[in-house]
């Protein structure tokens, strides 16, 4: 094979690192035109007519690439896929899709990679590996097993039968390829100041990587689920693998084999004659004692993670059971201040209180200072009054126009309100939303706000306890503000007196500049519409010279108006 034909891994990540950078590249191009020339030269419906279409478009374009290149740009769209706080909707819907399934590596490529952690063969391992995987994700595969039976004397009795997750070769050098290319795309973005205005990109991207980086860890992920079934160790209904830390690296980890009948698969549920409802319920349950009582949840609840373990059959003649949770890459904790801000959201939304769940919002840290407080909390009670009750089945009967004027509208609204929630929110608002829709399909009728009510009735019983704490600093607050009124009111009688206090009404002076900015842009648009017809006219018909002179004229005229002072 001549040296131009054989592989070269530096070539392929070099290759990557491109196709990203030329897709984003591509992508904040478009937005320069739509959304800052078209405006400036009077094309604002036509930019607004297109808008969704066109962000349909681009989402379905990193839908494909992501699909073909695999890697950290499937992880990139599913974390944007919870991003409500930074895209908006129709961006968001399309990604959600997005699958981290992928055609598996070949086998002898994973036989070396664990050979290569563990220095032996992989036969002196494993008693049996199969070859097939169980899984292909973008960061790695899972293959069944067996360990090697002990020898004698050893605490194991028998041969067990175990997963084994294994890194795809190379993945740690396309994970800091494609991140490095992210991060050079957050400074380009940094540079639209729409987007600066609302949202940190550089943060977002290193809370991205950090997250990414621990998942690509798989110690990271055995103390995870070590974790778990330590705060489950009383929970005889829920089972968490074991994990063998023998047969543990940074790169495979191998945990006791727990699977049993996937959630999804309801026929299978019913034929062991388990009740589907009392799964929903249960599954609920578990989540809220996580985020409530453990402040540490399992981030990742998708179908392949979650199975049914059929028990007893129960006096009442049903089917006993306990639910299986694997994979524990993805994990979230919970700070003080947001697991008092959820407990706030909880009891407001029982309670049916917008103004509540605004200050749920703000003990939370997600809402900045500059929201519309008094908008949010007008949506918040009007979402109250249309939907709070209702299952899942009602909803799907409301007015399909009803319930996508009332979504675009507070989506919206968040969109466009100073939100930046941290990772660990959006990790527990994916799983969560994840989670409903695990539960409808399991039970039809399954309905959120009745299966929240006991932990709401819970959380004040919990609250009155701690409520003279509320008062005292309450308190406290009042206090500081009246102590501050003296110095504030004698500013104020100070300025009245030397003539500097200034009474701004600027809604006349901000009309009569937006009317002459509006007809400075049209007129230098039309001058780079002019120019560039009359260039290309005169390039049909021979005249280079003159035709490259009004070249140079709408190009002038272009960035006049692309840099026009807003």
């Amino acid at each position: 094979m001549s040296g131009k034909s054989a592989y070269n891994p530096f070539n392929v990540l070099r290759q990557r690192y491109r196709k990203i950078l030329v897709f984003f590249a591509s992508v904040l191009l478009g937005l320069l035109w739509w959304e800052i020339f078209l405006p400036r030269i009077g094309l604002k419906r036509l930019v607004h007519q297109t808008r969704n279409r066109r962000l349909r478009q681009t989402a379905i374009r990193f839908h494909n690439l992501a699909v073909n290149m695999g890697g950290v740009l499937i992880k990139v769209g599913q974390w944007l896929s919870a991003r409500l706080d930074v895209l908006p909707p129709v961006i968001t819907e399309e990604l959600a899709g997005l699958q981290d399934e992928v055609k598996p590596e070949r086998f002898e490529d994973i036989r070396q990679v664990v050979e290569l952690e563990f220095g032996a063969p992989l036969e002196a391992l494993f008693e049996e590996f199969i070859a097939e995987p169980i899984a292909a994700a973008s960061i790695g595969q899972v293959h069944a097993a067996r360990l090697r039976r002990p020898a004698a004397g050893d605490e194991m009795a028998e041969s067990r039968p175990v997963v084994v997750k294994v890194q795809r070769p190379n993945i740690e050098k396309v994970v800091e390829t494609d991140l490095a290319a992210l991060r050079v795309v957050s400074r380009w973005v940094e540079w639209y100041k729409p987007i600066r205005k609302r949202v940190d990109v550089p943060a977002l991207v290193r809370e991205f990587s950090s997250t990414l980086y621990a998942e690509i860890d798989y110690l990271n992920e055995g103390k995870n689920a070590q974790t778990f079934k330590e705060n489950f160790l009383d929970v005889p209904d829920v089972i968490v693998p074991e994990v063998h830390w023998s047969h543990t690296t940074r790169r495979v980890l191998t945990l006791e084999d727990v699977r049993a009948i996937k959630i999804t698969d309801y026929d299978a549920i019913s034929a062991a004659g388990v009740d589907r409802t009392q799964v929903a319920q249960r599954l609920f349950d578990i989540y809220l004692k996580q985020v409530f009582e453990d402040h540490w949840f399992h981030a990742d609840p998708h179908p392949g993670n979650l199975f049914v373990s059929p028990g007893a059959v129960q006096e009442d003649g049903r089917t006993g059971f306990s639910l299986v949770f694997v994979d524990f890459g993805m994990a979230g904790k919970i700070t003080p201040n947001v697991v008092s801000g959820l407990r706030e959201l909880v009891i407001a939304v029982v309670e049916r209180d917008g103004a509540r769940v605004i200050k749920a919002y703000q003990l939370m840290g997600v809402l900045l200072p500059g929201a519309d407080t008094e908008l949010l909390r007008q949506a918040n009670e009007r979402a109250f009054e249309r939907f709070w009750g209702k299952t899942a089945p009602e909803l799907m009967e409301l007015r399909q126009t009803e319930a996508v004027e009332f979504l675009e509208e507070f989506r919206g609204l968040l969109y466009n309100n100073p939100f930046q929630l941290p990772e660990n929110m959006i990790l527990l608002g994916r799983a969560l939303s994840i989670l409903n829709g695990m539960c409808t399909g399991l039970d039809a009728n399954f309905n959120l706000w009745q299966s929240v009510i006991p932990w709401a009735e819970k959380l004040v019983k919990a609250e009155g306890g701690s409520q003279w704490k509320i008062w005292t600093t309450e308190a406290v607050d009042i206090l500081r503000s009246l102590a501050s009124l003296p110095r504030r009111t004698e500013a104020v009688l100070t300025r009245l007196e030397q003539g500097r206090l200034e009474v701004r009404s600027s809604d006349l002076s901000r009309q009569v500049q937006r009317v002459t900015r509006s007809v400075n842009r049209l007129t230098a648009g039309l001058f780079f519409a002019a120019l560039l017809f009359g260039g290309v006219q005169l390039y049909l018909a021979g005249e280079i010279v003159l035709a490259v002179g009004l070249g140079g004229g709408a190009l002038v005229a272009f960035f006049a108006v692309l840099f026009a002072r807003t």
